[in-house]
């Protein structure tokens, strides 16, 4: 039975660049839905990853897309790399608009200094299912749209529990873990996903990686999500060499299975950790890699957090990365360690909001005093300072600071 369609946050967006574009580039992790969500609106689609038209895009790549009806749906176009050659070629010859869509699960190339689509691919990237999505509430402005406006909607009880949000944490945001497979089968369908990732996806990148050995530095960065690790750290828990390691760190990155937020700075404060914040993106990865079950999370305070903060994060990455222009992401900590925010927001030239993840239902001020300080730091350039946790009310402290449940995120107005 053919699956009905789920509506996503990027169609609108998607459908927008379509029509003012030559050609897209929808950049994401592989299984979130990309395919799915462009073949609405795409005439034809030629799928790389089928040996056959991999096959003939390589022998005359230009001759099979000449005369395709448009727009043109170029699905994993990292299996066929010459093939952004040929559509360069394409749009420089005729430039119309919403000739072309592409599609792929690396960002390793598009970084590149001679990457061919430069000037002529627009980029949108696109994440796993966020529990807007899930939830079917795209029909009003979001809570994090608003609260980056400066605009702080209330919320009414939320129903979610702590087991509730480590249940959905873990869950994930892949449409085929979310949609199509039943609750027993999800861990099994997100090893499997993992096992593919360190084998056939990073070969296919980067030829000559030993799988065991990128597990073992996958499970290093899984343990340590969240967190501002230091690269020693991740290369001795993982028992590989530094350049090893190294080499690992840029080809998960690239594969979009990990993230990384910088350090923010500011001339008003001296003495901030320049060090990135590492992530992994779906916070369902947690249980492909390390083979954890809600109960282990719940019984364990510090993967709690990280599982917690690593759910939080993945909901906002996915919504920003929509937004034009998109929103600056960062995390604050003092050399000292003094104060630590979990994530700054840079909207604009000087609009900054200051978020915080805490795994208690009844957040009280001192959960809030990292926020506190950045308010008196920043005054009229911080719009807001929020405290997610996992209780279920918002109420505001008396600085301002607002304390929402994360389910706050996916409340309908």
């Amino acid at each position: 039975m053919t699956q009905k369609y789920l509506p996503r946050a990027a169609d609108l967006v998607l459908r927008e660049m379509v029509e003012d574009h030559s050609a897209v580039l929808v950049v994401g992790p592989r299984a979130t839905g990309k395919t799915t969500s462009c073949e609405q609106l795409s005439s034809t689609v030629l799928r790389l990853a089928d040996p056959q038209v991999a096959a003939a895009f390589r022998a005359g790549p230009s001759s099979v897309l000449d005369g395709l009806a448009e727009p043109v749906l170029i699905d994993e176009w990292q299996e066929v790399p010459s093939s952004l050659q040929a559509l360069k070629l394409a749009v420089d010859a005729r430039p119309d608009r919403g000739r072309y869509i592409v599609t792929g699960s690396v960002r390793g190339d598009t970084d590149a200094p001679t990457w061919p689509g430069t000037g002529r691919l627009v980029r949108l990237s696109m994440y796993g299912l966020t529990e807007r999505e899930i939830e079917g509430e795209l029909g009003v402005p979001s809570w994090l749209t608003q609260t980056l406006s400066g605009v702080i909607r209330p919320v009414t009880r939320s129903q979610v529990d702590l087991r509730g949000y480590v249940r959905r944490s873990l869950r994930s945001g892949f449409p085929e873990a979310v949609l199509a497979t039943p609750d027993r089968g999800r861990s099994r369908w997100l090893s499997s996903y993992v096992d593919q990732l360190v084998t056939r996806d990073a070969s296919s990148i980067a030829p000559g990686r030993d799988p065991q050995r990128l597990r073992a530095y996958l499970t290093a960065l899984a343990l340590n999500s969240a967190g501002v690790v230091d690269d020693v750290t991740l290369w001795t828990t993982a028992g590989i060499a530094k350049d090893t390691a190294r080499a690992y760190d840029t080809l998960l990155q690239n594969l979009l299975v990990t993230d990384r937020l910088p350090g923010w700075t500011s001339n008003r404060l001296k003495r901030l950790t320049l060090a990135a914040k590492r992530y992994l993106v779906d916070p369902g990865l947690f249980v492909g890699v390390l083979g954890i079950s809600e109960d282990d999370v719940v019984t364990d305070g510090d993967l709690l957090g990280r599982v917690l903060e690593t759910f939080v994060v993945a909901q906002i990455r996915a919504e920003v990365a929509l937004m034009s222009p998109a929103p600056r992401l960062h995390h604050l900590r003092t050399a000292e360690g003094r104060q630590e925010i979990d994530l700054v927001i840079e909207v604009g030239a000087r609009r900054l909001v200051a978020i915080e993840v805490k795994a208690t239902s009844s957040p009280d001020a001192g959960d809030a005093r990292h926020l506190r300080w950045f308010r008196r730091e920043f005054g009229d350039d911080c719009v807001a300072t929020v405290l997610f946790h996992t209780g279920p009310f918002m109420f505001t402290f008396d600085d301002g600071t607002v304390a929402a449940p994360i389910s706050a995120l996916w409340s309908g107005a």
